[in-house]
């Protein structure tokens, strides 16, 4: 029975009970639950802190688990990343008081606050710099006013809450992170089929399937228009002046595509989400 961690709360959590359930997998009904065995699917959830997740992969207790890719390198353990999936991105940024830090090398000698002091020891030491970690869990923006440190490192979305401390970013990206499934070292069973099912679901939700009607001569310009994944499925009609057509295409831009059909005379035309897909 595959042993699989999932994040029981924070940004990651509801997402990721999504993706498992749009899987074919069974999810829990009440949030307090902790662990869940799937008999059908012969797989077993353990509900978790995302910031524990790689500890008990990495040590074999549990076969995968999803967490942030953040989470893993700050833990620093001998789990890996199989998979990454699609959902909860970041970025992580070193920010300071207006003007007094420009490039990384300034960093040296200062303290820096972060809820990462892992990850950001790492890519300190990386790049030669030696700076005084604060370790710090949460409202790390308010550690240089607050006189905790001179400098802090953190997730910035659009930077409004580090303004809002009076910050301003410096210095190149940290990390981009996401939501990613890790593995223990070895292969479990059933981890093939997990990852077949996730990247189902993944595809699902970028594409959509476009059926359109379309006389026969203009075929060639029609699949240029939209080619689909693979090759576009072509149906005779009743009318032998006109064939129906069927593509997986990108669900961005989707109605734009339909417009440029309906311009070059195809009708009929729908668009069907996908629920589920093996490519």
């Amino acid at each position: 029975m595959l042993r699989i961690a999932v994040p029981n709360k924070g940004m990651l959590a509801e997402t990721a009970a999504e993706m498992l359930a749009e899987a074919g997998y069974a999810g829990r009904r009440d949030p307090k639950t902790l662990h869940v065995i799937d008999s059908e699917n012969d797989v077993e959830f353990f509900f978790l802190r995302p910031r524990d997740i790689a500890t008990y992969v990495a040590s074999g207790a549990l076969d995968v688990g999803i967490t942030g890719r953040d989470l893993l390198l700050d833990v620093a353990q001998p789990a890996r990343e199989i998979e990454q999936l699609g959902f909860g991105g970041s970025t992580f940024r070193f920010a300071g008081p207006p003007g007094r830090f420009e490039k990384l090398e300034d960093l040296t000698g200062v303290r820096v606050a972060s809820a990462y002091p892992g990850l950001v020891g790492a890519f300190l030491r990386e790049n030669g710099v030696d700076a005084e970690l604060v370790q710090l869990d949460g409202a790390v923006e308010s550690a240089v006013r607050l006189g905790v440190a001179d400098a802090v490192a953190d997730v910035v979305s659009t930077g409004t809450t580090l303004r809002q401390a009076g910050l301003e970013i410096f210095g190149p990206v940290i990390l981009e992170s996401e939501a990613v499934l890790i593995s223990r070292p070895g292969d479990a069973d059933g981890t093939e089929t997990l990852l077949r099912r996730l990247r189902g679901v993944m595809v699902a939700r970028r594409y959509v399937l476009l059926d359109y009607d379309l006389p026969t001569e203009l075929v060639d310009q029609a699949v240029a228009l939209a080619p689909g994944r693979e090759s576009a499925t072509i149906s005779p009609l009743r009318d032998p002046e006109w064939v129906a057509v069927r593509v997986m295409i990108p669900r961005r831009g989707v109605n734009q595509v339909m417009d440029a059909l309906y311009a070059l005379g195809a009708r009929a035309i729908l668009v069907t989400a996908i629920d589920a897909a093996r490519l």
